[in-house]
């Protein structure tokens, strides 16, 4: 056991804690999805996620979905729901907090969306696919900061910082146009549930309720559900529900300090004992130390830290595994350029974030209303708008609500791959050759 610990556990505890770990398993991912996709097994690993799973009640299906769509529209509600918190955390003690402090990073995220689009419908406005508009608007943030915390001391804080301010910014804006743009057939009353079921946590919020299970029960049960069944995507009810987890604990800091010291004091005076095992007292006092520490710990931040690890090392892969698999044998490349599907995303992507963000930059310098560090120069500007390039997850999301039609599907992660591994290769390559010190007059 001191083996498989030693050479086994721990390091893959301390892989899992680094911020780029995710990045990794990810792109691992999306390796395996791509190599079986064009392996001789491509019909089985296709076919699989088409698989139907559900209830049957009385010989009524009830849920009866697609594995894909369990894994889009359930697993991804995970991720979505840790996007929410994470927004949530960084408007009340974070990046957000004060928007004078983040106008060049806020900017360059919402320039950083609107030109991308803008490419892509200049391509294909009028036409039957400028419903994909949305696609190239998303930066994957764990592919974008696992690249550039790869790159350690050669990037400094400010330009980590920078994108990953950019990259939240650029989730909330995700998630607000998938909720306003990318839902159909709706449904009020399920709406009108949801919604119920949400007010309820409120409430329950401002009355001081700490509980994480009564918050889950109600999100999972009430809002998931209901929007589910209202024809608005699942994930929005899952960034919804994030926002209604109550952020403060039920003891302050203050408190909290003087009771550990109290239990430190206790279990100093203790008897102990010459085995291994510990005295009954201790044991009542390590227990009691635990339920303070999950007291003064808020549920957002518990369920934060709880579900990270498991979005980032397992939801994530199995979204790349039933997304990112395409067949380039079989491929017919005259069916891939028959319209500007894949020019669009590609060159929105590939064009469109690099100018979208150095743009937003020079201007609100230039009209005083940001400032920039020495530490960041143009060329780490557009190093940073060529990784906001990377859109693997979010823009595969998108591609999955906004195409019925597989050709489609294919037309845009074809865009997606080449303009993510050029933009990632650019922009690595940028900031790498970049001097570690500004130079003089930057």
């Amino acid at each position: 056991m001191d083996t498989f610990n030693r050479k086994i556990f721990l390091p893959a505890m301390q892989f899992m804690r680094q911020e780029k770990s995710g990045g990794i398993v990810l792109a691992v991912a999306v390796v395996i999805a791509l190599a079986l996709a064009n392996s001789p097994w491509h019909e089985n690993f296709a076919h699989f996620f088409e698989h139907h799973l559900g209830f049957v009640v009385d010989s009524t299906p009830y849920f009866n979905f697609s594995i894909a769509h369990w894994i889009n529209d359930g697993l991804m509600s995970l991720f979505f729901f840790v996007v929410g918190l994470e927004l949530k955390r960084e408007f009340i003690g974070g990046e957000l907090r004060d928007i004078r402090k983040v106008v060049l990073p806020v900017g360059a995220a919402i320039m950083g969306m609107l030109v991308p689009a803008g490419i892509f419908l200049a391509l294909n406005f009028g036409t039957e696919v400028s419903g994909g508009w949305g696609i190239p608007m998303a930066t994957d943030i764990a592919f974008a900061l696992a690249l550039v915390y790869m790159l350690g001391d050669r990037v400094p804080l400010s330009a980590k910082v920078f994108l990953t301010t950019l990259a939240i910014v650029d989730d909330l804006g995700s998630v607000i146009v998938i909720a306003l743009f990318y839902t159909s057939n709706i449904s009020v009353s399920s709406i009108a549930v949801g919604v119920a079921f949400l007010l309820i946590m409120f409430i329950a919020n401002k009355m001081g309720v700490k509980s994480v299970l009564f918050y889950g029960m109600l999100g999972v049960c009430g809002v998931w559900t209901a929007f589910l069944m209202s024809g608005i995507h699942a994930t929005i009810a899952a960034v919804l529900a994030a926002f209604m987890i109550p952020a403060d604990s039920k003891i302050p800091e203050a408190t909290f300090i003087a009771r550990m010291r109290r239990q430190l004091r206790l279990f100093e005076k203790a008897d102990s004992n010459d085995v291994r095992t510990l005295e009954h007292e201790q044991v009542e006092i390590i227990a009691q130390v635990k339920s303070e520490a999950i007291n003064a710990l808020p549920p957002l931040q518990r369920l934060e830290h709880g579900m990270h690890p498991f979005v980032s090392f397992v939801i994530m892969p199995i979204f790349a595994l039933a997304n990112a698999g395409v067949n380039f044998v079989e491929m017919d490349m005259a069916s891939i350029f028959s319209n500007n599907v894949a020019l669009g995303v590609m060159l929105g992507l590939l064009l469109g974030k690099p100018i979208g963000v150095v743009a937003s930059v020079w201007i609100l310098v230039k009209l005083g209303i940001g400032k920039r560090s020495a530490s960041m120069t143009w060329r780490r500007f557009i190093g940073l708008g060529f990784l906001a390039s990377i859109g693997f997850t979010m823009s595969m999301f998108v591609t999955s609500l906004a195409f019925t039609d597989p050709v489609l599907h294919v037309q845009a992660k074809v865009g997606i791959f080449a303009a993510s591994i050029l933009g990632g290769v650019i922009g690595y390559r940028l900031l790498k050759t970049e001097p570690a010190k500004p130079a003089m007059g930057e």
